[in-house]
């Protein structure tokens, strides 16, 4: 990822220091809080490019979070965790603007996944942006 920032938003203190020593094992820097409104207050003075949102927080839910991602000034992907985490929840968290949704307490191969896409989604973003030549070198 471009920036190395993750926001981690759950208000089980467990499930965000679990999915916390996960992504900082990663080499990611981390912010943990509870709240849609810590959410709010990070994005206001910090560069986040990704956040993991639990599907509940105590004052609003992951769509008040992908709403706040999608005002931010630069492009934040937000992955949705959630205890239930089946298919009717998957799509509708899909059709809301998610990146992905996960099992909470988050386990390291599926957060290393949703990881490995972004990287490749940018890697073919650059890719796609880069000048004719310099595009066919990277991709040799």
């Amino acid at each position: 990822m471009n920036s190395n920032r993750v926001l981690v938003a759950s208000p089980d203190i467990q499930s965000r220091r679990t999915l916390v020593d996960i992504l900082n094992r990663e080499g990611l820097s981390t912010i943990g809080v509870s709240r849609v409104r810590d959410c709010q207050d990070v994005l206001t003075i910090q560069a986040v490019q990704l956040i993991f949102c639990e599907s509940r927080l105590s004052d609003g839910d992951y769509r008040d979070v992908l709403a706040l991602a999608q005002s931010a000034k630069q492009r934040v992907r937000v992955v949705v965790t959630s205890r239930l985490a089946d298919w009717h929840e998957y799509g509708e968290a899909m059709r809301e603007g998610a990146f992905d949704l996960i099992l909470s307490p988050c386990r390291p191969p599926d957060v290393v996944k949703v990881l490995t896409l972004i990287r490749r989604e940018e890697f073919v973003e650059a890719l796609a942006s880069a000048p004719p030549s310099a595009a066919r070198t990277a991709a040799a």
